[in-house]
């Protein structure tokens, strides 16, 4: 016979897990449901489980972040102000290989923790070392973040959504053969190449205090993609690329654009410089898709950034974009102090589907993680770091971006058959299941269901 005070310490609400607020209040989720008709369609990617994966112990990418932001989501209520929220079906290896090399994708489908010593010359080859390690179940990591960018590019191409938003993705660093940046497959890469089969011309965007050299080295040749990076650069601060004067070729010259900034620019400085080149560049280039990768680790006290940008500065970047009122892709990326990297991404979905939420957080079952904050959605992240940008600094760039514009003499125009290479064949050589025939008969319903 159970004592009712020991039934009492076992139920749910007892438990730790919820803090006592005390005179702090919190949010109430929202509960009116969106009117399918009133606003922008808005698309949500988590792919179940993708949260649960670990890099390591002591390794700065923590993908829990991905729980906690939607715990905080789904705590706001903001579930039912989004119009359609998928869990999609992984990534085909087939679909990886549209970019990256066949090698290095069955090398990643391959190796474990437990056989790393016999394949060691090959980890070395890949670059999986130290900052991009080999754990458990990370080829199914890889597929997840990168199948739900994928679903999501397609569902943009059927116009059946205006926005989507897949938090996961956005693992700017990885290369065509070759891990980088704690990235192992470029979801980015791989969903362009998706928008360009629909889009003549599609704008990345690239928010992350890192430079989007694996996103810029893919498109580095081509004027249907055009490259816009903000990032911290001193020649030295990873990843040692993104100089202002990088151009692209042949081409695609002219169609890369660079932003170099350095430590310590605050919210004025870097929203006049953000919204200058990004309308500049839309106004040049036209884009008919828009990529943003949305960096958290730009924010102030990020472990491993150094910038000093509020939550509301970085979400008003995201708004920004989103008034241009072009079909958008928006992803996750880097940030590394996981607290205020999923309050980051959870205002920027307010912002999205256009609610608007209190600055208490919702109760949830991650409390803990806001205690020191109070539970706010904006804490305090700016003054932390000395600004080594000047106004005559940024005017540099902002004339020399616009130079560089000058050259495109307006968008390019494509081909309805100019399709890049190898994605009408993608899966020629493999037994179709249901799902992918119904991709190749029509993008409408891509990624919206699972097989498993």
């Amino acid at each position: 016979m159970v004592r009712s005070s020991q039934a009492t310490s076992l139920t749910f609400s007892a438990s730790p897990y919820f803090d006592d607020r005390g005179p702090h209040g919190h949010a109430e989720p929202i509960t009116e449901r969106v009117n399918p008709h009133s606003r922008p369609i808005v698309s949500y990617y988590f792919p179940k489980g993708v949260g649960a994966q670990h890099y390591g112990e002591h390794h700065p990418m923590k993908p829990h972040r991905l729980t906690l932001t939607n715990a905080l989501v789904l705590g706001y209520g903001l579930d039912k102000q989004i119009h359609n929220i998928y869990n999609p079906r992984p990534a085909t290896q087939a679909e990886l290989e549209a970019y990256h090399d066949h090698d290095y994708i069955d090398f990643l489908a391959r190796v474990t923790p437990h056989n790393t010593g016999e394949m060691k010359q090959m980890i070395d080859m890949f670059n999986c070392v130290e900052d991009c390690p080999i754990f458990a179940d990370m080829y199914d990591f890889c597929k997840m973040y990168a199948g739900a960018s994928l679903a999501a590019a397609r569902k943009l191409c059927a116009g059946t959504t205006d926005i989507a938003i897949n938090w996961s993705g956005g693992l700017h660093h990885a290369k065509k053969a070759e891990a980088s940046g704690f990235c192992y497959v470029n979801d980015i890469v791989l969903a362009i190449l998706e928008l360009l089969r629909y889009h003549p011309r599609v704008l990345y965007i690239d928010i992350d205090i890192h430079h989007g050299d694996g996103v810029e080295f893919a498109f580095y040749h081509t004027n249907r993609v055009m490259t816009v990076s903000f990032h911290k650069y001193t020649g030295d601060f990873f990843p040692g690329t993104g100089k202002l004067d990088d151009n692209g070729t042949g081409p695609g010259k002219h169609f890369c654009l660079n932003v170099p900034l350095k430590d310590g620019i605050d919210d004025e400085m870097y929203l006049t410089i953000f919204k200058t080149v990004i309308e500049d560049t839309v106004a040049s280039f036209r884009p008919t898709a828009i990529v943003l990768q949305c960096g958290a680790d730009s924010l102030g006290c990020d472990r491993l950034g150094a910038f000093n940008l509020s939550i509301a500065a970085h979400g008003e970047c995201v708004n920004f974009v989103r008034k241009f009122n072009v079909p958008l892709l928006v992803l996750g990326g880097g940030g590394y102090t996981i607290k205020n990297v999923s309050r980051c991404w959870t205002y920027e979905t307010s912002v999205l589907v256009g609610a608007s939420v209190p600055d208490e957080l919702p109760v949830t079952m991650y409390d803990s993680f806001f205690r020191e904050t109070k539970w706010k959605l904006h804490p305090p992240l700016t003054g932390r770091v000395e600004n080594q940008n000047t106004a005559a600094s940024l005017q540099r760039i902002t004339l020399a971006v616009r130079n560089k514009l000058r050259y495109l003499q307006g968008a390019p125009s494509v081909a309805l058959q100019e399709i890049p290479p190898d994605l009408a064949g993608w899966l020629a050589d493999e037994d179709r299941t249901r799902e992918e025939k119904d991709e190749e008969r029509s993008t409408a319903t891509a990624g919206e269901a699972r097989e498993d």
